[in-house]
């Protein structure tokens, strides 16, 4: 399950950022974490730490009980239309989902704004007020970690996929396990997605 709680257990591993140098994967016990952490030695970051667009840290563990649609999005795109879609979908659903919606320049370069271009572009072309992100790589090497857990199997435990193209669609379900996703081509408000939201 995606941890929505930032917490550790025995088998837990995490992303330690040490003052000078950056090692993934080194497993601590939670007590050995907190020990090291308030010595200033290490800070803690999270497989999933983000910001939003508005540059403030999103707290994962605030959409506990909450279904979450994740979604790749761009300015210039055939499928950008579909912001409307998200939004609409925003408003269905609100006491029971949280559209995040994750700008990527990665689709024929089709999101070259600013975070700041972006948020003025769908709000005033869409009046999104779904939560949106900084901007991230969804594949490659630099792929954020967030989707890599949405993509890679034996992370999620459920499915394998790869991002194809700009608004592709990541459901989760209330107690963070990955319920499945859609592609481009399925709208936000299709009865695919909307009678999994409905369950």
């Amino acid at each position: 399950a995606l941890d929505w709680a930032l917490e550790l257990s025995k088998t837990s591993k995490i992303t330690l950022i040490h003052r000078r140098n950056e090692f993934r994967g080194a497993p601590h016990t939670l007590s050995e974490v907190k020990k090291l952490e308030a010595q200033g030695k290490i800070s803690i970051k999270t497989p999933y730490q983000l910001q939003s667009i508005e540059g403030k840290e999103i707290d994962f563990n605030k959409f506990k009980g909450k279904k979450v649609l994740i979604v790749n999005v761009a300015s210039y795109c055939g499928f950008t239309g579909q912001y409307r879609a998200l939004e609409e979908l925003y408003e269905s659903f609100k006491d029971d989902l949280v559209v995040i919606g994750t700008p990527c320049n990665q689709f024929g370069g089709q999101e070259p704004n600013s975070e700041k271009e972006i948020m003025d572009f769908c709000s005033s072309n869409f009046g999104v007020s779904f939560l949106m992100t900084e901007k991230l790589n969804v594949r490659g090497d630099t792929q954020h970690p967030l989707y890599s857990w949405l993509t890679k199997k034996e992370l999620n435990g459920k499915i394998q996929s790869s991002v194809k193209w700009n608004f592709q669609k990541y459901l989760i379900d209330e107690n963070g396990e990955l319920l499945d996703y859609f592609l481009s081509t399925t709208s936000p408000t299709s009865s695919k997605i909307v009678s999994l939201i409905e369950q």
